[in-house]
């Protein structure tokens, strides 16, 4: 029995080696995706911009200013000088923080009292804001070991960070992860679901049938494209029910502006979809096809990790993966309420990416078959 087993054993192994396409399966996606996560997935933070609002303009405050600027994790990129610049460079997240200096500072640390430091951060990620709040921490905390031990202990630490989080209070990682959920299993459904449709067709034998009949190849498209469509856009809607009425988290802008992303991401993610399909021969191949696009483009799209703190050739990478834009578009919409004006060059890379992919599969599928 062993005997038979182990020849059995053999026989399969030395058919996934003679294989091409076994054996670039078994080593090409396991390293490149090793390669992605490995660069891509990181929590740590890497010259995190901010900006400066020093009122107080002492030697204490400079003093401390350049220990924020010293240390890798920082890197000041503006200076400002009024409460009315702050809004705008978290809005269009220019810098992740800001440092707020009063203009009592160095009066108050040089009296024995406690002088606050407001810490004003960027809080659509909570996970970068809350790690950007634990860098700002050590700075200042090592900071107040070196004033106590050169000018003497006090009942308080002499300098006090206050921090105040943007558009998530709390930094709660449920309002930053629900509204990713709706993002990745509209991805997930929509592409097991047109990644499967003219591999079938090509299993069963019916897409020669298809071919003879008086339907355009337009019209075969759009016919295999809609259904996908229709469950993205049901299962879009299912998720953001569930976000809002069950786990509470924000709906602040319009639904329109919402379903106009969600149909711009599905042409995309339809596109990419019927392509693996088309160059698939079996349902099989088009599942793997669709898992192999699945897990580069959750990494790359800064659902978990920041896109900033990616290598730059992984940054350029991310331009090509729909899901980058529709996060932006979810999460800007769920937790600042963005109008769609400032969400148009969102936009348009998701229906570029959606018309060349759909253009390709239509093309694909009569090339393969002639």
């Amino acid at each position: 029995m062993w005997l038979r087993i182990y020849a059995l054993v053999v026989k399969e192994f030395l058919a996934l080696v003679k294989d091409k396409k076994s054996r670039f399966v078994l080593i090409g996606p396991p390293i490149f995706q090793l390669l992605v996560f490995g660069y891509a997935a990181t929590f740590d933070l890497n010259e995190v911009p901010i900006a400066v609002y020093d009122e107080d303009h002492g030697s204490v405050s400079r003093e401390l200013i350049a220990r924020f600027t010293g240390s890798p994790a920082f890197r000041e990129t503006v200076r400002i000088g009024s409460d009315a610049e702050i809004a705008p460079l978290l809005d269009a997240r220019k810098v992740l923080m800001v440092l707020h200096f009063g203009p009592r500072f160095s009066e108050r640390m040089a009296a024995d009292g406690q002088a606050p430091l407001q810490a004003i951060v960027d809080g659509r990620n909570s996970n970068t804001a809350a790690v950007a709040l634990a860098y700002a921490r050590n700075i200042v905390l090592a900071f107040d070991l070196d004033w106590v031990a050169r000018e003497g202990a006090g009942r308080h630490p002499p300098a006090l960070l206050v921090p105040r989080a943007w558009f998530n209070p709390n930094l709660q990682s449920r309002w930053f992860i629900v509204p990713g959920i709706v993002c990745l299993l509209t991805l997930v459904v929509t592409m097991l679901v047109t990644a499967l449709t003219i591999a079938r067709e090509r299993e069963q034998g019916t897409f020669d049938q298809l071919l003879v009949t008086p339907l355009r190849p337009f019209e075969i498209l759009a016919g295999k494209a809609l259904p996908g469509f229709l469950i993205g856009i049901l299962e879009a809607t299912a998720i953001v029910l569930v976000a809002v009425l069950w786990f509470d988290v924000p709906l602040r802008g319009q639904l329109g502006v919402l379903y106009l992303g969600v149909a711009s991401f599905l042409i995309s993610a339809i596109g990419i979809g019927l392509m693996i399909s088309s160059l698939a021969v079996t349902q099989q191949q088009g599942l793997l096809g669709a898992f192999l696009f699945l897990v580069p483009a959750v990494i790359l799209s800064g659902f978990a990790t920041p896109i900033a703190n990616m290598p730059h050739l992984l940054q350029q990478l991310t331009l090509l993966n729909p899901m980058r834009y529709f996060l932006i578009i979810v999460r800007g919409v769920f937790l600042e309420g963005t109008p769609l004006q400032v969400l148009v060059p969102q936009l348009w890379p998701l229906l570029l990416i959606g018309v060349v992919t759909l253009s390709l599969a239509a093309w694909l599928s009569r090339h393969r078959m002639a």
